[in-house]
């Protein structure tokens, strides 16, 4: 069995991965609380990977780019619960409870130290998970309103995540491209994260690599590649999902066509 316990409400929710469990590319629309109970949680973004092991707890924002794999530890099933903040929750909090600044900036994700105030929260939910029927929609929205009253009182960065609730504004789009082309994305949501329309998305595109984005994305996944492969000497197979490619047939195509000969030809005396 994948999951122990999913209520109704998907805002909060406990997960038990026994097997090695890869996601592919992870793009929260809300921000969300998650604390390990057991096993490994790795979060590969574009600049750095993240570890968290039992007793970590971690507020992710929205709309950042990820991979997230939960494993096994020392003969642990992999065991998280997740409090997901919904707009609609958070906006009806902040409207009724404004924070003096709203001069956001983006601290990343926050990881909170062991606090008694977490303890708490946590230790209150577990026994609905027990429940033979669903969290109550009324309930769960209170302990989600509690989850944010103790974030807050924790870490004042929190507000910078939770209290962020406009859509992304207008980036770099050069600078976001270089850093996140390993995530296998359509161009509309890269468009959406960069600030745009697709529309829009396109034509700046071209005019800042003159390029359409299918075909840059192609070579540089396929540069990153060969680069990996030959020069690192990792097998294909540890690669191709890592850097953006559906399977492991498209990108040896892919890959020969780029460079004329096979991905393996490294490996071949």
């Amino acid at each position: 069995m994948d999951t122990l316990k999913v209520t109704s409400v998907p805002e909060i929710f406990i997960s038990c991965k026994k097997e090695v469990h890869y996601s592919r590319e992870l793009v929260l629309p809300y921000p969300a609380l998650v604390r390990v109970l057991s096993g490994e949680v790795r979060i590969a973004a574009a600049d750095r990977q993240y570890n968290f092991y039992a007793g970590d707890t971690v507020l992710f924002p929205r709309n950042q780019l990820g991979r997230m794999s939960k494993l096994p530890l020392d003969g642990n099933p992999c065991i998280a619960v997740s409090i997901v903040f919904r707009r609609d929750i958070l906006q009806r909090f902040y409207t009724n409870h404004p924070i003096a600044s709203q001069t956001y900036h983006n601290p990343g994700l926050i990881e909170f130290a062991d606090h008694p105030l977490l303890e708490s929260l946590f230790n209150s939910l577990t026994p609905y998970f027990k429940l033979a029927d669903a969290l109550p929609s009324d309930l769960a929205a209170f302990k989600i309103e509690e989850a944010i009253r103790v974030l807050r009182a924790i870490d004042n960065n929190a507000d910078h995540i939770l209290g962020q609730l406009d859509e992304p504004g207008k980036i770099d789009l050069m600078d976001f491209m270089e850093k996140n082309f390993m995530f296998n994305l359509p161009a509309g949501k890269f468009a959406y994260l960069t600030g745009r329309s697709l529309t829009t998305f396109k034509r700046d595109f071209k005019k800042r690599f003159n390029n359409t984005p299918e075909k840059w994305l192609t070579q540089k996944r396929l540069e990153l590649a060969h680069y990996l492969i030959f020069e690192q000497k990792k097998k294909p197979s540890d690669v191709y999902f890592d850097i953006g490619f559906e399977n492991l047939s498209h990108f040896s195509f892919a890959f020969k066509k780029q460079f004329g000969y096979n991905p393996t030809a490294s490996f071949i005396k």
